[in-house]
């Protein structure tokens, strides 16, 4: 750290496609890939100071989550993803169309298949994989369910893909003005009270 001078928030090896939204706030370290479509939300924090992160289409990275390497591998987050509040990931491999509810953590080494839900609070320890389709809960995490939930969870992240291209506007309150139900209908799902 350097005393007396403030500390860039990006460093030199971080790709950022240009139609990514990256919050003022967010600090992104090392060999980090965002690609196209993909937010990172206020004090969000991705460090890859060996290995790297890779971030998919259109995932979000929400506020005050953390997202670093492993001690033997990097961490791979796939498209359409949302990784939500206060969540931690170290080391592990996302699949597509993934949601990790809030304050979860996932460690080195696991594996999640694509279409699954990680419930708030989980904690999921070394090396554990998840089939795809699964929703998980626990401390530690287990199996509760198998559901193919990619329709809701791609819906979830287009939610945060329009949210991101509001709040590049200056707009802030995005979600007020989208046909909610509509909306939801197009990715086959129904939403619920």
């Amino acid at each position: 750290m350097i005393r007396g001078s403030a500390v860039p928030r990006t460093g030199a090896l971080v790709a950022i496609d240009p139609s990514a939204h990256v919050h003022a706030s967010a600090q992104i370290y090392g060999r980090v890939t965002l690609a196209a479509g993909t937010s990172v939300w206020p004090n969000a924090v991705i460090r890859a100071e060996m290995y790297e992160v890779v971030i998919g289409e259109r995932s979000n990275i929400q506020d005050f989550a953390m997202v670093h390497v492993g001690s033997v591998s990097g961490t791979f987050i796939g498209r359409d993803c949302s990784i939500t509040h206060h969540v931690t990931l170290h080391g592990c491999t996302i699949g597509d169309n993934v949601l990790v509810g809030i304050g979860a953590t996932i460690m080195d080494g696991c594996v999640i298949g694509a279409n699954s839900i990680i419930a708030g609070g989980s904690f999921l320890k070394e090396n554990t994989v998840i089939p795809p389709n699964s929703v998980v809960a626990g401390v530690p995490a287990v199996l509760k369910a198998n559901r193919d939930c990619g329709d809701a969870n791609r819906f979830n992240a287009w939610l945060y893909t329009q949210n991101a291209e509001a709040y590049a506007r200056g707009e802030h309150r995005c979600w007020d003005a989208i046909d909610l139900d509509a909306a939801a209908a197009r990715f086959g799902i129904t939403r619920r009270a």
